[in-house]
C-alpha cells in the first residue's frame, strides 16, 4: 500500500466526501438533531447534553466503548471551554473523533518483491468477491500483473461471480470446481502466479462465521501454505466489513484479526443505510486502519479511505468538501 493511495490528491478527497455524505446523512443528521436539542435545554454542555452525545454516538453504532471514551474526552475538554455552545461541541467531538483516527498504525509503503499476495477474507454476504474484483481493478491501473485466485469454493455461484469479473476486467482467474479444497486452490494460483511472473496475486476466500473454528482454522493453514510457497506472504490480509451490520461487525472483526492476521478493513455498502459509526470501533478498539470504503456496486466504486473527510462527513462538516 503506498502513500499515495492511502493519501488521495484533493479532487479525490471532494469525491469520497461527496460518496460517504450520501451514506451518513442521516446519521449526522439525527447527531446533530440530538445534540442541538441538548444544547438548547440545558446550561451549555452540561451532563444532559453529555448524556445525549453519548447515546447519539451509540446509535450512530459507534459502539458502547467507543462511545463513553469520545463523551469523557469532550466532557474533560468542555469544563475549561470557553465557549459551550453547539458549534464548540461539534467542534471538540470532531477534534476528539480525529485523535481516535489517528491512533491506529498507518498502512506502510507497498513491499516492493516480486509477487504481492493479497488475502480477502470476511463472513457471507460482506462483498469479498466484489471487493476482490475492484481492487484488481485498481492494481492494473496502476500497471502491475494480477492474477485472481477463486478459493471461495463453498458459496455456490462464487467461482462464476469471480469469472464474471475477471471476464469484464480481462484479467485471469486460477480456478477449480466447487467444493474443492481452497487451499489447493491456493497453492496452483502461486505456482501460476510465479511462473507467469505476476505482480500481484489477489485471494478471494470463502466466506466464514466468525464463530466457526474449523473454517477459521483452514484460513490459518492457507496462511502458512503462503507464507512456506511464497516469503511474507500474505503481504495484506483485508477484512471486508458490511458497514450495514453496524456493532455486530466488531465481534466479526475482532475474531479475523485474531485468527486471520488481518492487516486492514475495506468497509462495503457505506453509500447505503449504513451508520458509519463502526468505523471508530474498528480504529479504537483493534487498531486497524480502514484502507478503502465500496460506495456502490461498479468496478471504479472503491476509494481510498480518507479519515479526516469521514470524520467531517459524519459530522456534517461542509467544509470537508473544501
Amino acid at each position: 500500500m503506498s502513500d499515495e493511495t492511502v493519501s488521495p490528491d484533493k479532487p479525490a478527497r471532494r469525491g469520497f466526501f461527496a460518496k460517504v455524505k450520501r451514506g451518513l446523512f442521516m446519521t449526522h443528521t439525527e447527531i446533530l438533531e440530538k445534540l442541538g436539542t441538548a444544547v438548547k435545554k440545558g446550561l451549555g454542555i452540561d451532563e444532559s447534553v453529555l448524556e445525549s452525545l453519548e447515546e447519539a454516538l451509540v446509535s450512530a453504532d459507534v459502539g458502547a466503548e467507543t462511545a463513553a471514551a469520545l463523551t469523557d474526552a469532550v466532557r474533560e475538554r468542555a469544563g475549561s471551554a470557553q465557549r459551550t455552545d453547539l458549534e464548540a461541541l461539534r467542534t471538540m467531538l470532531l477534534e476528539e473523533i480525529e485523535n481516535v483516527l489517528s491512533s491506529a498504525p498507518k498502512p506502510g509503503r507497498r513491499a516492493e518483491v516480486p509477487l504481492y499476495v493479497t488475502f480477502l477474507v470476511g463472513v457471507n454476504g460482506s462483498g469479498k468477491t466484489t471487493t476482490t474484483a475492484k481492487l484488481a481493478s485498481r492494481e492494473k491501473a496502476e500497471d502491475r500483473s494480477v492474477l485472481l485466485a477463486a478459493a471461495d469454493t463453498f458459496r455456490a455461484g462464487a467461482i462464476d461471480q469471480l469469472q464474471i469479473w475477471a471476464d469484464r476486467l480481462d484479467l485471469p482467474v486460477v480456478r477449480h470446481n466447487e467444493g474443492a479444497d481452497p487451499s489447493a486452490v491456493l497453492f496452483d494460483a502461486l505456482s501460476a502466479a510465479r511462473a507467469r511472473g505476476v505482480q500481484s496475486l489477489l485471494v478471494d476466500t470463502a466466506g466464514r462465521l466468525h464463530t466457526k473454528k474449523n473454517l477459521m482454522e483452514e484460513l490459518a493453514k492457507m496462511r502458512r501454505i503462503a507464507g512456506r510457497e511464497v516469503p511474507g506472504a500474505p503481504h495484506e490480509t483485508l477484512l471486508v466489513l458490511d458497514a450495514t451490520t453496524g456493532v455486530n461487525g466488531l465481534a466479526q472483526a475482532r475474531r479475523f484479526v485474531e485468527a486471520a492476521g488481518a492487516t486492514g478493513v475495506v468497509l462495503t455498502k457505506l453509500d447505503g443505510s449504513a451508520k458509519g459509526g463502526i468505523v471508530l470501533a474498528i480504529y479504537r478498539e483493534l487498531q486497524l486502519p480502514v484502507l478503502y470504503v465500496g460506495v456502490g456496486e461498479g468496478v471504479d466504486d472503491l476509494v481510498p479511505f480518507d479519515p479526516a473527510e469521514y470524520a467531517r462527513a459524519l459530522l456534517g462538516g461542509e467544509d470537508a468538501a473544501h
